[in-house]
């Protein structure tokens, strides 16, 4: 009888969960948003492409929509990714403590001020060669997911999980739930972002789109895996964004959504604009330092183009009634 309530208990469970998208949708389908200008948008944008008979109608097939995630999906000050290469070094100096007194192990873990000041994005991929290659994909999953089992965010002092989105994680299920396929477009790697993208996003790994690593198929001495080399095949950012959507999708995006932060996403939305089909341009602005972080680009890019092409720019501080999942 106990285990007859329990499986009753976790299909109830799964229930609720999976099918209040439907109730979702019919009703109020982003609810941690604001009601104003870009919630509509939003909303009008989607009942417009998927309301067979209408002039913007867009078959299923062709409902894309791509995703940046750093700053878009979840926090990025500072970035995730860089946090795990950081993770990395003090993991592999544990391993090998010899490596302590070694550069740039011994100026990352003294943080050494002038260094990473200092570190520009050619350092950054230096740290990630040393980091993240020579072992296999196996291996390297094992080591992603630990690290998003027992980090916290340095700054927020929560687990990475929670630094999700809450607004967006409810836009991507009102997309799915209207036939929309949701793909992450993002500077990060590929791997990296594939561990946890189903778990986070419910985006499935194969629609996970970013910077990879060059691999070599090792079938001996008892090992038979992709083992991951030194060097990017691909730097997933700006203009290398569309030129990937197309590699792996094959079609335009007819809605894209990106942040304020480097300018990297704004050949995306643009590319996103370039489509036969009506579509729609979203760009998160990092305009709260209550309740996440404040900040803009030095030269005012993506702001400039959102205003010049005519996006949607999201105030986290005024369309997100919540930000991060709970």
């Amino acid at each position: 009888m106990i285990k007859l309530f329990r499986g009753v208990a976790l299909l109830w469970i799964i229930c609720t969960w999976l099918l209040p998208l439907s109730g979702r949708a019919q009703g109020d389908p982003l609810p941690s948003w604001n009601d104003g200008y870009a919630k509509e948008a939003i909303i009008r944008f989607v009942t417009a492409v998927t309301t067979e008979h209408s002039a913007q109608y867009v078959p299923p097939e062709d409902r894309i929509a791509t995703f940046d995630n750093d700053g878009t999906l979840w926090a990025e000050k500072p970035v995730v990714q860089e946090m795990f290469v950081m993770y990395r070094i003090n993991q592999m100096v544990m391993q090998h403590p010899a490596l302590r007194n070694k550069q740039p192990f011994k100026a990352i873990i003294d943080r050494d001020k002038k260094f990473l000041k200092n570190m520009g994005r050619k350092e950054l991929l230096e740290l990630m060669d040393l980091t993240h290659t020579g072992m296999t994909e196996a291996d390297f999953r094992k080591v992603a997911l630990q690290f998003f089992e027992s980090v916290r965010h340095p700054v927020l002092n929560v687990p990475i999980a929670q630094l999700v989105y809450q607004p967006q994680v409810e836009l991507l299920n009102y997309l799915r739930y209207n036939q929309f396929k949701t793909f992450i477009c993002s500077g990060g790697t590929a791997e990296f972002m594939r561990t946890i993208s189903w778990q986070y996003y419910g985006i499935p790994p194969e629609q996970v789109i970013g910077s990879s690593f060059r691999y070599q198929y090792v079938d001996s001495a008892g090992v038979n895996d992709i083992i991951r080399l030194k060097g990017l095949s691909t730097l997933n950012d700006k203009k290398e964004k569309p030129v990937n959507i197309q590699y792996y999708i094959g079609k335009r995006p007819i809605l894209a959504c990106g942040n304020v932060g480097g300018g990297g996403d704004i050949y995306m939305l643009r590319f996103c604009q370039g489509n036969t089909y009506p579509s729609l341009q979203l760009l998160i602005h990092h305009d709260d330092d209550d309740r996440e972080f404040a900040y803009e680009e030095d030269d005012n890019l993506s702001l400039n183009w959102a205003h010049q092409y005519g996006w949607n720019v999201i105030s986290i501080k005024n369309d997100w009634q919540v930000v991060f999942v709970r």
